[in-house]
């Protein structure tokens, strides 16, 4: 094969990397049952596809080539550990044989391996932390630092809260399925705040030189449409409705170029009417059960938005007035920072600027950007120049993200 060739098939291995390594691994996981021998399993099987797909060529389905060549990878490393440690020749023959032990699921569940793992994942027995956080490393393979970024916690604190929680699956003989429908209903909070948190990761890429990943906001859409499907609970239509109310405005956010757009200034011609119609469907519907939860709320704040033909017509007392009830029903200083700019918009940047200095006064998002960010506007409105500058100033210092970094200093050098 000639070298232009080979690196075409390279190329594709990429490729078929990032759209497909997270589904091989959720298989290889049910296939083998261990989540380090299935990662092991996963890069073997990669690292076979780089050195025989450019003399083989590219199978017809690749994600089924790699699962195999995992599998049996695997099968062949037990055997070769299995000199050193005789309960491993069994799982080996076990495996080799075919005979893998099978998850018990109800038939009327979905079969999705990235669904079951998710469920694992966010098994009771693990720490609500821990949840999270393994099945943002394992399911969605955001790297240790990205979740970290995500908890504002160190690295390798959260590096183990993962292997523990891999630990506790393994010990503990946790099952790879589905939980019956009886037991759904007290595992869903967990798994929605997974879902949300991969879509904002990818709706708001935490670091790096884009504002996006959209392979991660279509993932947790994915997912999302899935838990509808599995339980139309009024939160579960709340969230797939606030993600893609947020993910239809997403070619206008950016610039040709990458920059920033803020919401003020995007091209409203250029958001997905489709989805904010499907979005908002989903929020009608969702309230019509009258059990609104925070996710219910934050989709109809988001649905007050989307639904605005201009800035101008925005209806920013709907807006407040959401923000209050899910004050009341889930208060967070994240939450209390939203309402401000809010309340800004409604009743004048003092107002606002009131409201966000209180929460800062109480040692509240100290490190989150964003509140600096917005302090920074507000006294820019106001007039207070030197003021707005030293909060920029702050913001920029806290922000990781290089558009935002941009926009920032594109905020600071007009002032």
């Amino acid at each position: 094969m000639s070298e232009d060739a080979t690196e075409r098939v390279r190329e594709m291995v990429d490729a078929v990397y990032r759209a497909e390594s997270r589904r091989v691994l959720a298989t290889l996981i049910r296939l083998l049952g261990d989540f380090d021998l299935a990662e092991e399993a996963l890069h073997d099987a990669f690292t076979a596809a780089v050195e025989r797909w450019p003399d083989d060529g590219v199978p017809a389905n690749p994600r089924a080539w790699l699962v195999s060549t995992g599998r049996f990878k695997a099968i062949d490393q037990l055997r070769r550990r299995a000199r050193f440690d005789a309960s491993l020749a069994s799982l080996a023959d076990r495996l080799g044989d075919g005979v893998t032990p099978a998850p018990d699921v109800d038939d009327d569940a979905v079969e999705d391996d990235r669904l079951r793992l998710i469920f694992t994942c966010c098994h009771p027995a693990l720490p609500p932390d821990a949840r999270v956080a393994l099945t943002l490393r394992e399911v969605c393979g955001l790297t240790t630092e990205e979740i970290a970024r995500a908890f504002l916690t160190a690295p390798p604190t959260l590096a183990q809260r993962i292997v523990r929680a891999k630990g506790k699956i393994r010990d503990a003989g946790i099952p790879y399925q589905v939980p019956g429908r009886t037991d759904l209903p007290e595992r869903l909070d967990t798994v929605l705040q997974v879902v949300y948190l991969v879509f904002n990761e990818g709706y708001s890429a935490s670091a790096g030189a884009a504002v996006t990943r959209p392979d991660l906001s279509a993932e947790a859409i994915r997912l999302g449409r899935l838990l509808v499907e599995l339980l139309p609970d009024p939160e579960v239509l709340g969230l797939l409705a606030l993600m893609l109310l947020h993910d239809a405005r997403r070619a206008a956010r950016t610039s040709r170029d990458g920059e920033i757009v803020l919401l003020d200034d995007q091209d409203r011609s250029l958001w997905d009417r489709g989805q904010i119609a499907e979005g908002v469907a989903l929020v009608e519907r969702a309230l019509a059960a009258r059990r609104a939860g925070p996710y219910v709320l934050q989709a109809a704040i988001a649905a007050v938005h989307a639904e605005a033909a201009t800035p101008a017509a925005t209806d920013w007392a709907e807006i407040v007035g959401l923000y209050d009830v899910l004050l009341r029903l889930a208060p967070s200083p994240v939450v209390e920072l939203n309402r401000a700019a809010a309340v800004a918009m409604r009743d004048g940047p003092e107002a606002g600027l009131t409201a966000v200095d209180a929460i800062l006064a109480r040692g509240e998002l100290g490190d989150y950007h964003l509140a600096h960010s917005a302090r920074g506007e507000l006294l820019r409105r106001l007039g207070r120049r030197d003021e707005a500058i030293a909060a920029y100033r702050r913001a920029l210092a806290l922000a990781v993200q290089d558009p935002e970094r941009r926009l920032l200093e594109k905020r600071l050098h007009g002032l």
